[in-house]
């Protein structure tokens, strides 16, 4: 196993990311499981492009960048969070209840629950809670950066596993890992379903993982993309907070439920580690959002609607890639990646030039572009700019 210094995600951003590359003097561990190509760079957030100047420009845009719920906030939430603006000016209304309902909904303690500005903010609260005094955090590479973006920004670092060949979080080493660095780190970190991939950790490797790494060490499962999952090999880790372990999981409102702009998500861990995150939590959670959150939690038929109608498109743009000739990565989420076999960064500005958005370069995945699943028109729209823009002559530079 080899291991080197690497540059973090976020130190710097563009061109000088993508002119760096990997340089041995950073913040972050990197532990080469494949190995990567020398000089692939790590632009921070590339690929949303410019952002429109008007509403009317935002509007005509297929967005398929961002993994949101591209049909919309349900009426039964739009209803609740109209019913109570008679509240938006008053600082001491009735509470919506929402964090007994979150509790009622995955089956745990109210006392379990703390609410967040968005699920993001889990991962920056953890962050900074358990990587004190130079902890650092363990995970795999692609996946959500925020975590380690933020390990980056408190002065910590993180130990980076790349996938496996068939895009896999790789269990089996990150126990080796955790058990090599435990006295290193302050929590371990997997995204399930993994954003950019979409892949699963099946729930015996979630077992084999808090079974096999060091007791009492934290681990944080960032359940974003938990309600389009249909494997049966999957399973929600809120079981384990119910059985003390020291287990955080994330979950937001941004996706299924179409609550992306209102940010509101949440945390469920055991009441010891809440207490430690709680130090470094924000102010209260927008009260419209609260009410929506509580609406959208018992609206389970306009989530299984979004569900199905997000799987089969996704399914659809899948199969009519394939038969292009395109590898599409099996995804349990509202996004899937394709292979493009050329570099993505001048396609992702192809499609802005076609009114379309679509994800981020996600390194070392160069060759690899996210697509998040829209409406009907939106990946009509998709599959008539794909055929357009891959039909370009490749140029040296886009070949890598």
């Amino acid at each position: 196993m080899k291991e080197r210094n690497a540059v973090s995600r976020r130190k710097f951003v563009g061109g000088l990311a993508a002119a760096l590359g990997y340089v041995s003097t950073g913040p972050d561990l990197d532990v080469f499981a494949q190995g990567r190509a020398a000089g692939q760079g790590r632009p921070a957030a590339a690929g949303a492009a410019r952002a429109p100047q008007t509403e009317a420009q935002y509007d005509a845009l297929a967005k398929l960048a961002n993994n949101e719920n591209n049909f919309g906030i349900p009426d039964s939430v739009m209803k609740a969070m109209t019913d109570h603006w008679k509240y938006a000016g008053r600082y001491g209304y009735p509470g919506a209840g929402v964090q007994q309902a979150i509790a009622e909904y995955d089956g745990v303690k109210a006392e379990n629950v703390m609410l967040s500005h968005g699920s993001g903010e889990i991962l920056s609260i953890i962050g900074t809670a358990l990587l004190q005094g130079g902890k650092k955090v363990l995970g795999v590479d692609p996946t959500y950066a925020s975590v380690y973006s933020h390990a980056s920004n408190i002065k910590s670092e993180a130990i980076r596993v790349p996938l496996t060949k068939d895009y896999r979080q790789p269990i089996d080493q990150l126990i080796e890992l955790a058990n090599k660095h435990k006295n290193e780190l302050g929590f371990v970190y997997i995204c399930n379903p993994n954003n950019p991939t979409g892949v699963i950790v099946k729930k015996q490797e979630i077992k084999k993982l808090l079974d096999s790494i060091p007791a009492g060490m934290p681990v944080l499962i960032d359940e974003a993309y938990h309600h389009y999952v249909n494997d049966p090999d999957y399973a929600t880790s809120m079981p384990y907070v119910a059985e003390g372990r020291p287990v955080v999981v994330a979950r937001t409102f941004s996706k299924i439920a179409g609550m992306a702009a209102l940010r509101i998500g949440y945390a469920v861990a055991p009441t010891d580690l809440l207490q430690k995150m709680r130090v470094y939590q924000g102010g209260a959670i927008n009260v419209l959002a609260q009410y929506g959150a509580v609406a959208a939690l018992k609206d389970k038929a306009a989530m299984a609607e979004v569900k199905a109608k997000t799987i089969a498109l996704r399914e659809k743009t899948a199969k009519d890639l394939k038969a292009l000739g395109y590898e599409v990565i099996p995804s349990e989420a509202n996004f899937f990646m394709v292979g493009l076999r050329r570099e993505v960064q001048p396609v992702i500005a192809a499609f802005r030039e076609e009114g379309v958005l679509v994800g981020r370069p996600f390194p070392p995945m160069t060759q690899h572009l996210r697509v998040s699943v829209g409406t009907p028109e939106e990946m009509d729209r998709f599959m008539v700019a794909f055929k357009k823009v891959m039909s370009a002559p490749v140029t040296t530079s886009q070949q890598g």
